[in-house]
Formats: C-alpha cells, sequence, structure tokens
C-alpha cells in the first residue's frame, strides 16, 4: 500500500511538473526572436534631451544635423555640436515625463547646396480661431541659412508650408522625406487619443477619412509659392473631396520612415495600439488599414485588447487594404515591445547586411530603457522574418536604452538615436553609428 501510494504521488508530481511546464512555455512571448545577428555601437555624441531625427544633406560636406524635440537642430562636426537652428520659441512647452510632440523632422531640400533650404516638421500651440479643447498645431515650415554661413540657419526665414490644428498630445507622426521625385514625403498621425475615436475623429476613423490631414503619408510639391499638388496624386483632380496632398493612408502613427533611393521605396513604421506593431512598404494610392484593421489582423475599438475574428477586407471605397511587411505583438500583450521604430535597407560597407531591413522598438517597458534593435530578410511572399540583433559592446548584448530613431548618411552607413528618459528631459540623448562587431 505505502509502495502504491508512493508510485501514486510520484505520478503527481510529475503531472505536475509537466502542467508547469506547459503554462511556461505558453507565457513565452510569441513571435520574439532570438538573435544570432551582431553588431557594435559607435557612440558619436551625447548629450541631447531626446534626439528625434538625424539628417546628412547631400552637399559634399558629409555634415550631420541631429534634431532634438525641444526645438534645436545641432550641427555635429565630429564630437562637437554647435547650435544650427532653435525654435523652442516656437515649439509647444513639453511635458517631460512623457509627450510625443515636439520638433519632430528635417530634410534638407534636394538642391540645398545652392538654394540652402531644408524644412522642419513641428507642434506649435494653438493659434486664434483653432478649437479650445484642441491641442497643437503640426506644422512643416520652409528655413533657409544665413547668406554668408550655411553652417547656420536663418531663423527669421520661416515660411510656414502647412498646418493644421491636432486634438491630443500623441500620434503626431512627424518625419519629414524627398523623394527621387522630388517631392516632400510628410507623415501624420491621426489625431491622437486611441482607437482613432474621440475630440477631432471622425465617425469612420481619422485614419479611412479622406477629408482631413490625419493618419496619412502626404506629398507635395514646394517648388512653388506655396505649395502645388504633384498632378500624379491619388486625389490630385478630386476638389471638394478628399484633401489632395494625401498620398497613402490608414495610418495609425506612422511616427518614422524612410526612403531606400536604390529602389525608389517608401518604408514606414505604423505604431500600433494594444496588439500589433507593423512596417509598411508605401505605395501612392494605398489604404494601410486603420482603424479596420491593426497589422494583418481585424481591430474594433470596442474590444481593443483582442482582434475581432472579422471585419472588412476592404476600405470604404471598396479599395484593397494593403498588409505590413514586418510584424509582431505589442509588449503590452506579451510582446516585444511598445513601438516599432522604422528604419533602412542597408547598403554600406557591412557586406554580411547588405540588402537587409533595419528597424528597431522604442522599449519593451514603459518606465526602463529596453529598446531593441532588429534585422529583416526581404522576401517577395508573405511577412518578413527577422531576429534581434546582439550588442557586442554591451555588457548583456541589449540596448539598454530607449530607441528614438536611425538615420542614413551619404555613404548608406546607418545610426540610431536613444535617450535614457521616457520623456524629453536630462541629457542622456546620444548618437550612435553602427559597425561591424
Amino acid at each position: 500500500m505505502v509502495r502504491g501510494v508512493r508510485k501514486n504521488t510520484y505520478v503527481i508530481f510529475l503531472i505536475l511538473i509537466a502542467v508547469i511546464i506547459g503554462i511556461f512555455i505558453m507565457s513565452i512571448p510569441k513571435n520574439k526572436p532570438i538573435g544570432t545577428e551582431r553588431i557594435n555601437l559607435q557612440l558619436i555624441t551625447g548629450g541631447f534631451v531626446s534626439p528625434v531625427d538625424i539628417e546628412f544633406p547631400n552637399d559634399g560636406t558629409d555634415r550631420m544635423f541631429v534634431v532634438d524635440r525641444p526645438g534645436i537642430i545641432y550641427l555635429i562636426n565630429w564630437t562637437e555640436k554647435q547650435v544650427f537652428l532653435d525654435i523652442t520659441d516656437r515649439v509647444v512647452k513639453l511635458d517631460s515625463n512623457y509627450d510625443e510632440r515636439g520638433l519632430l523632422g528635417l530634410a534638407f531640400h534636394p538642391d540645398f547646396k545652392n538654394n540652402g533650404k531644408f524644412y522642419v516638421f513641428y507642434s506649435a500651440p494653438l493659434r486664434r480661431g483653432d478649437p479650445n479643447d484642441y491641442n497643437c498645431v503640426t506644422t512643416i515650415s520652409e528655413f533657409k541659412v544665413m547668406n554668408n554661413n550655411s553652417n547656420m540657419a536663418n531663423a527669421s526665414s520661416e515660411r510656414i508650408i502647412l498646418q493644421f490644428p491636432k486634438p491630443y498630445m500623441n500620434h503626431n507622426g512627424g518625419q519629414l522625406a524627398f523623394g527621387k521625385d522630388g517631392y516632400l514625403y510628410i507623415s501624420t498621425g491621426d489625431g491622437g487619443n486611441a482607437d482613432d475615436v474621440g475630440l477631432g475623429h471622425s465617425a469612420i476613423g481619422n485614419g479611412q477619412d479622406l477629408t482631413n490631414f490625419m493618419g496619412k503619408i502626404l506629398r507635395i510639391n514646394i517648388n512653388a509659392e506655396f505649395y502645388d499638388i504633384p498632378q500624379d496624386n491619388p486625389f490630385a483632380n478630386q476638389i471638394g473631396g478628399p484633401k489632395r496632398e494625401i498620398y497613402a493612408y490608414g495610418f495609425r502613427n506612422p511616427w518614422r520612415m524612410g526612403f531606400d533611393y536604390d529602389t525608389n521605396t517608401l518604408y514606414a513604421g505604423d505604431v500600433g495600439q494594444n496588439l500589433w506593431e507593423e512596417i509598411d512598404i508605401v505605395e501612392k494610392g494605398k489604404n494601410y488599414g486603420w482603424p479596420i484593421k491593426e497589422g494583418t489582423y481585424c481591430f474594433s475599438h470596442s474590444s481593443p485588447d483582442q482582434s475581432p475574428s472579422n471585419c472588412s477586407q476592404v476600405g470604404y471605397m471598396n479599395e484593397e487594404l494593403v498588409d505590413p511587411i514586418i510584424e509582431y505583438k505589442n509588449a503590452g500583450s506579451e510582446g516585444i515591445g511598445h513601438a516599432n521604430i522604422a528604419g533602412f535597407i542597408y547598403r554600406g560597407i557591412m557586406t554580411q547586411f547588405s540588402g537587409k531591413f533595419f528597424f528597431g522598438d522604442w522599449s519593451a517597458s514603459f518606465t526602463s530603457p529596453e529598446g531593441k534593435l532588429f534585422i529583416a530578410t526581404p522576401s517577395d511572399k508573405g511577412l518578413w522574418s527577422f531576429e534581434e540583433l546582439r550588442m557586442t559592446n554591451s555588457k548583456n548584448g541589449k540596448l539598454n536604452e530607449f530607441l528614438l530613431a536611425f538615420g542614413e548618411d551619404n555613404q548608406k552607413e546607418l545610426y540610431i538615436l536613444t535617450t535614457e528618459r521616457s520623456g524629453p528631459s536630462g541629457n542622456t540623448g546620444k548618437v550612435y553609428k553602427l559597425v561591424n562587431a
């Protein structure tokens, strides 16, 4: 009897162990890659508040410019930096604990070497006549350098190109980029809040509403007295309906985007909500689904923490909804991270990475810096496979900072911008170059 009791107890123990192991396996975040590729981070410079963009004008000088969210653009000369433009007096006052507004984007005119023109994206205070309960004004402006000094911008040369009021602090988009066609591309968020609903949101969601600028990629011709609409924009000839500036739509918050000029392909990272993060190849006139879909999954604002089993697979004009090329679970649903950061196809001297797509995530945590770098393999069929990069000069192989943006220089080498704080405060912002391990 005792031997039988011991045997039964042993069997029950094994069953309990199996159950525990099963629960543990089921709790492991899905789609979480284990990286084998390794890279080093070369510190270029630091001391920024919240560096969100880095640009290199194609003017033969190889100068580096870093955008700091409170309202300053710095010119970097090796490890030294000088103020190139300061518009902190025109940018909304930021919340040091957390804020998605600020000076967010920079793009140099393709003929910057001769005309000295560049363009910025920033969040301005509300103007007279704007809705009192709105939050800020999305502003795209042109500036010029000083006549006798191309290392300093003329702050009084501002020419406002495009403005529209925005209801909430979050979901601004904020990236500017010139295409090979010479047109300026602008990424905008859906207006903020959550679920693409609330103050200032359309009944169908701003991402789907073609009568406003929010949740879109815009394209304009700035080589005009004000600006012109490119004649091949999808709604260029539809007066009084859709915004003629719209190039693509159906986005939640396309925070960072960039061109692969070798293939003339535009990549945009659309930051997801609670469940799915996505990166898209942006094409003219296409609908990328938000808020009908989040990634490849259905979305409903009535159940944002659970993907519905069914939803429309077309937009409100019966157009196809385009799925992303990269998708992963948000950390809020036991996934990888809270906000994807789109990067670039690598075309530099590290031949082992040639043709691979570098991207990342802001952080797996809101309270501690757990940003991540990834590398993806392009595919013509379905979602791209990817894995997490390991930093060989990091104590644990991880980034250990919040990731804010990627940049590409004129030699096709890549950079990342980071900070140790979740909000725009302090001076922990850094610029790293990605180099061989």
